[in-house]
Order: structure tokens, then C-alpha cells, then sequence
């Protein structure tokens, strides 16, 4: 069936009271999304955070009277009328409606990051299955998109691998297709762990993934390292990831920004050679060689 949608910028209104009046007022579901540009990057478990210019869309059963909740809206949250924007839209399979835009995605000369409404046919083809889901991870983000061109770039095979920040367990289980041995996979937030625990089996990788919930958990003298997270925690995890490769093993450093590149090679200067390895949209991923 169709719906009515009624759409609010907030521009500083409380979220929560939008939410409530439009609760009250019969609305069936509530989206929050970004209005501009501005990314919000691993909050922590349980946190919600917004962005800047946050948008409200609520969906009304479609015989809702849309003026008298305009009329309604504008008089609670004390907002002008032209603040609200109202369309009828017609009903679709919402659960598949989101894919239409995401698209199989190749990285370096034979890594491809497929959703499992497409295929990809090239020969030779090393392909992760992935839809995009709640944890963070498919390949759209410059962060993600250099660590799954290195791994394309290298021999893994036999190599024990950690995804330390896992998220949708992309890279771990990218490297596992590549031939690592194993990917050990760790991430504080809950719903990350369950992600990557569900991509490795329906990448049939089940059996060499380990899901660590405790960091103390991961294999110290590892091949390789991935870190895709924040530069705070990047600078503050130096000494802990010396710990975790063994000598000459390497570490990718990425989810940083172009003007933290200095602070965090000087954070990793006592154990590792880092060097960068590329430039995305401003941010920067780094390649760190534990000395011995």
C-alpha cells in the first residue's frame, strides 16, 4: 500500500521531540538521515550520534489527512509551515529497495566486493559476498577501499591475519580468499562481531575465521595486521600492535586523515618502518614494518 511522508529539516530542533509528536501524531516509522555532507564515524556501542543538518522523514498510513498534520506539526514544534514537506509514495519491497544502489566493486587487479543480488563473471575473479549491513565495512569508503586494494597487491598466502576493528569483517575475509591461513577478528562494538561471524559463513570461510569479543584473545607473532579505525585510537594501540606481529610482519594504518599522517608515524617510530601506501578523499592509509 502507499504511504504519506511527511519530511522536517531540524536545524537545531531536539530529535526527540520531533520524534514524539510525530509518534503521537499516527506516524508508522521514523528516519533520521544526513541533510549534508558529514560523516559520522564509529561511535561507540549503544551511542547515537547525528549529524550537524540532521533530516526527519515519517511515514503516515496513507489515508492520513496530511493538512491537518502539517497544522498539527507546524503548531507543536513551533516551526513554519514551509519547514515540513509532504508526498504520497508508492509501496516497494523496502528490505531490497536500499541494494538498488550499491554495486559489485573491484579493487586492485582481481578483488571484487559483490552484493548477492549481482555476479560478477571475470576470470580469475577473487570475490567477497557482502551486502551492506549495521556494521561498518562494503568497500564505498576511501578507508576500505585502500586496505582491500594493498591486500589485492599481496602473497598471503598461509599468512595469519587480524582485523583488529572488524566491522563487516570485509578485510579479514578478503584476505582469507586470498589465501591467508587464518583471520583472527576483533571489535568492541557487539553487532560487529555477529556481522563478521554471518559474512564468513556465507563466504564460505567459516572454519578459518575466529571471532575474538576480548583484544587479550589475539595471537601475538601474526603476519599481518589490519586496522582500519580513528587516529586517536591508532596512536594510543602502537605498543600493543608491536606486540601482536611478529618481526617484519606488517601492519596497515588507515582511517586517518592526510594532516594526522605525521603523529601517528611518529606514534609507531619505536617498532615500526611506515611508509604510506595511498591517498583517498583526503584520507590516508599507512604501511608499518615491525623492526626486529
Amino acid at each position: 500500500m502507499p504511504f504519506l511522508e511527511m519530511t522536517l529539516e531540524l536545524q537545531g530542533l531536539a530529535p526527540e521531540v520531533a520524534e514524539t509528536a510525530v509518534f503521537a501524531l499516527g506516524a508508522l516509522s521514523v528516519t533520521l538521515t544526513d541533510s549534508g555532507d558529514d560523516a559520522v564515524l564509529e561511535p561507540a556501542p549503544g551511542e547515537v550520534r547525528l549529524w550537524p543538518a540532521t533530516r526527519l522523514q515519517a511515514l503516515f498510513p496513507a489515508d492520513t489527512e496530511a493538512d491537518s498534520v502539517l497544522s498539527s506539526l507546524t503548531q507543536h514544534l513551533r516551526v513554519p509551515p514551509g519547514r515540513i514537506q509532504s508526498r504520497v509514495i508508492a509501496d516497494r519491497l523496502w528490505e531490497r529497495e536500499w541494494l538498488q544502489d550499491f554495486h559489485a566493486m573491484r579493487f586492485g587487479a582481481r578483488l571484487w566486493v559483490c552484493p548477492r543480488h549481482e555476479v560478477v563473471t571475470d576470470a580469475g575473479a577473487v570475490v567477497v559476498l557482502l551486502d551492506p549491513g549495521l556494521a561498518f565495512g562494503t568497500g564505498t569508503h576511501a578507508t576500505t577501499a585502500m586496505c582491500l586494494t594493498w591486500l589485492d597487491a599481496r602473497s598471503l598466502a598461509g599468512l595469519r591475519v587480524i582485523d583488529f576493528g572488524c566491522g563487516s569483517g570485509i578485510l579479514a575475509i578478503a584476505a582469507l580468499k586470498l589465501g591467508a591461513a587464518d583471520a583472527w577478528c576483533h571489535d568492541i562494538d557487539p553487532q560487529a562481531l555477529a556481522a563478521t561471524a554471518q559474512n564468513a559463513e556465507a563466504n564460505g570461510v567459516a572454519t578459518a575465521t575466529v571471532i575474538c569479543e576480548v583484544a587479550a584473545d589475539l595471537p601475538d607473532a601474526s603476519d599481518v595486521l589490519l586496522a582500519n579505525i580513528l587516529s586517536g585510537p591508532l596512536c594510543e594501540l602502537a605498543e600493543r600492535f608491536a606486540a601482536l606481529v611478529r618481526p617484519g610482519g606488517q601492519v596497515v594504518l588507515s582511517g586517518l586523515m592526510a594532516h594526522q599522517q605525521a603523529e601517528v608515524t611518529a606514534a609507531y617510530d619505536a617498532w615500526f618502518h611506515t611508509t604510506p601506501i595511498a591517498e583517498r578523499d583526503g584520507w590516508v592509509a599507512l604501511q608499518a614494518v615491525r623492526r626486529a
